[in-house]
């Protein structure tokens, strides 16, 4: 596993972000962990994610020319991954957000930052339904700019109301690839390796919920 994804998962283990026990989903299922990027709520932190979401740009190679950051949490996520793409790897590239209402005076509309243009990559936190996303590409698409991609902090792997993911449901609808931070996958490696009798329990919760409701 690469270092990024390790340091990532850690940081959200350290702060809170995930969490272990027994969480009721939206769709009714007990999960054994919940994940709440909101909670990413100091400097220091964003800094980091901000890194750990450019260090994933590039090692997957995708292609595009501004970010856009959902509102409410794609957001501060875009910002900070701007100012990472450029301070750690010297990539400066626009980037651009969306009110959830429009602006009716001043310069109005309803997109701040960059014109929408080119090839457009969307960052949020998670997938969950692909409302956000689907609602995303729309925004890009009356803009007459193309989707490039999507880049989320964790992929549960996790199917949705059929067979296949949200996740893999968007990959199929728009054809671009999703790309993630780190994966469920990642997260059960990491408490492996860390071989803790405290941690056999909870690996086999995450294994027989994965065995479940999980997708390959």
């Amino acid at each position: 596993m690469s270092d990024h994804k390790t340091q990532f998962l850690q940081l959200a283990i350290e702060r809170g972000v995930l969490k272990f026990g027994e969480f009721t989903l939206k769709s009714g299922r007990i999960s054994p962990y919940f994940f709440n990027a909101g909670l990413f709520d100091q400097g220091s932190d964003l800094a980091k994610l901000g890194e750990y979401y450019a260090a994933t740009i590039v090692e997957s190679g995708v292609e595009f020319d501004i970010l856009f950051g959902p509102a409410y949490k794609g957001i501060p996520i875009a910002a900070v991954t701007a100012a990472a793409l450029y301070s750690q790897h010297g990539i400066d590239t626009a980037y651009a957000f969306n009110r959830k209402e429009a602006k009716h005076h001043g310069e109005g509309g309803s997109i701040v930052g960059r014109a929408l243009s080119g090839r457009v990559l969307i960052i949020d936190d998670v997938i969950t339904a692909g409302t956000a996303i689907r609602e995303s590409a729309d925004i890009i698409k009356a803009a007459d700019a193309s989707l490039s991609g999507v880049l989320i902090a964790l992929d549960r792997q996790e199917i949705g109301k059929g067979k296949i993911s949200a996740v893999q449901e968007v990959e199929n609808e728009f054809d671009v690839p999703v790309i993630s931070i780190a994966t469920v996958s990642d997260l059960s490696q990491l408490l492996r390796a860390q071989n803790k009798d405290s941690d056999e329990q909870l690996i086999e919760r995450m294994d027989a919920y994965q065995s479940q409701f999980g997708v390959l």
